[in-house]
């Protein structure tokens, strides 16, 4: 069992985007940040009267700020692929959370 999940609310920068979002999203940016060790699966939901997206990433590391900051590492450096469909004004907002119980 996962011991935390990161949320992330996004959206495209344009409806017209849309799809071209959502191919990034799927076939570059999920499979990059699976990649990164600690982070174990990874659903997707869309509110559809905004268009508006949830990223539900499961987390198993004992520290869970650590495939966070991984994370945070590997965009500063390059190594994941960024997409200008991707709203950045205002930017995605991430939280971490801890299992209890």
């Amino acid at each position: 069992m996962p011991k935390g999940i990161m949320v992330v609310q996004s959206a495209p920068c344009d409806p017209a985007r849309e799809d071209e979002y959502n191919d990034w999203y799927s076939r570059v940016h999920l499979p990059e940040v699976l990649a990164i060790p600690g982070f174990t699966g990874a659903r997707r939901y869309r509110v559809p009267q905004t268009g508006d997206y949830l990223a539900i990433y499961e987390i198993d590391a004992d520290d869970l700020a650590g495939p966070a900051a991984e994370l945070r590492a590997r965009s500063a450096a390059g190594r994941m692929h960024a997409s200008d469909a991707l709203q950045t004004d205002p930017p995605p907002v991430v939280t971490l959370y801890q299992l209890i119980g």
